[in-house]
């Protein structure tokens, strides 16, 4: 294959703009239904964009893993690993950014472990280091393994995961109460330093739940690698008999596999449930499935088509800083919201103060008309146009930031 497909960095831009805006929104009080997680089982339209991302990952490395086999172990390992910690410690990074935080009317340091309360403290774990640990394990079973091979591997890992839970969780194993991860998190990180906006600590990135995230990313190699054999960019712009078009097979392959595996999935989701916070593994199965269809569909409208618009242009640009637009996107709310602009007093006489973002939802947004969920959109999408201007505007200056 001469060069990569164009619809795979529209996907992947595509994929980058939805995170940056289901995480964004004016309150998180107001939001429309598909705009939300599911509580717990089921699956949303956002409960999509984080799979979606890991399977275009895997995408990715579909294109890279070949030339690392030609440069050798040490490349290989070299550069697997640079990026492995450097996309963990960015992640740590926002976490604890930016490092102060308002206590009293002062600025302090945010501790490790907080000294007043030692079960807080930063969170270790988070979307960028599942990223991390799902490529670096995925990138050593690429390398060493045929596709053939990888299927075979990625069920026992899949089944493996279904066993563990079983096994290992009680009461109901599947609930947030019953799962086995959790008392494992607990043990390694430590109740501190673990995620707890479902009330208790619970890690939705936990480490255990990371081992079907790999199968994602796997998944997205494999149907990368599929891509590259299957197709061939010279036939875009060659007119040949449609019963001669090599594009057939390889879009019939694709809906074929994503059909096939929405079906295991909803199969298997009757005795373990499609559910996002634990990654089951028909969770995997179920988004890799829309993965590959939407994929497909994606191929189908822009290469045989041969659509180019406004609307491919606008993902096109966030796919070509994925990982600078999706930090700096989490960078800039909580850099801002160290600033404290006069919002009148409480009922105590209290000087009560706002932040930069939040004075725009609530002067602006929120005086839409409508619901207040109009507003809350709203903001999502003003905030979505400020982070395309700059992903624009490197595409303009020819700067990608890569790690």
């Amino acid at each position: 294959m001469k060069q990569r497909y164009y619809s795979l960095d529209v996907f992947r831009g595509a994929t980058v703009a939805l995170m940056i805006m289901v995480n964004n929104p004016g309150t998180w009080s107001h939001m429309f239904a598909p705009l939300k997680h599911a509580p717990w089982h089921g699956c949303t339209p956002t409960d999509l964009v984080f799979p979606f991302f890991l399977f275009a990952v895997g995408n990715a490395m579909s294109f890279v893993i070949p030339r690392l086999q030609e440069a050798g172990d040490g490349v290989f390992w070299k550069k697997v690993i640079k990026r492995t910690v450097l996309i963990f410690l960015i992640g740590l990074g926002l976490n604890w950014f930016p490092f102060v935080q308002w206590v009293d009317g002062t600025l302090q340091f945010r501790e490790w472990v907080s000294s007043v309360d030692p079960d807080k403290g930063v969170r270790i774990l988070g979307v960028l280091q599942r990223i991390a640990i799902a490529y670096f394990f995925a990138s050593i079973l690429a390398y060493y393994f045929k596709p053939r091979t990888l299927i075979y591997i990625s069920a026992v890992i899949l089944l493996g995961y279904w066993g563990l839970c079983m096994v290992l969780g009680t009461g109901d194993p599947y609930s947030l109460e019953g799962w086995f991860g959790t008392a494992i998190d607990k043990q390694i990180l430590g109740v501190a330093h673990m995620y707890k906006g479902e009330g208790v600590p619970f890690d939705p990135e936990g480490l255990m739940s990371a081992l079907p995230a790999v199968v994602q990313v796997v998944f997205g190699y494999l149907a990368g690698v599929f891509i590259k054999k299957q197709g061939s960019v010279d036939w875009l712009w060659t007119k040949v008999p449609v019963s001669q078009e090599p594009h057939f097979k390889l879009l019939s392959g694709l809906f074929v596999t994503g059909f096939i595996l929405l079906v295991l999935a909803w199969t298997w989701s009757l005795g373990f449930p499609i559910n996002k916070k634990i990654w089951t593994s028909s969770y995997v199965l179920y988004t890799t499935g829309l993965g590959v269809l939407t994929l497909g569909t994606m191929i189908w409208y822009i290469e045989v088509q041969r659509v180019r618009n406004n609307l491919t242009k606008f993902f096109d640009v966030f796919g070509k800083n994925p990982l600078f637009i999706f930090v700096l996107s989490g960078l800039l709310p909580k850099g801002l919201g160290l600033i404290r602009i006069p919002n009148g007093v409480n009922e105590a006489g209290e000087a009560v103060f706002t932040t930069p973002f939040a004075w725009f939802y609530k002067n602006v947004c929120a005086h839409l008309p409508g619901p207040p969920e109009v507003g809350s959109f709203a903001y999502s999408l003003c905030f979505l146009v400020v982070m395309w201007a700059i992903c624009y505007w490197l595409d303009q200056k020819k700067i990608y930031i890569k790690v």
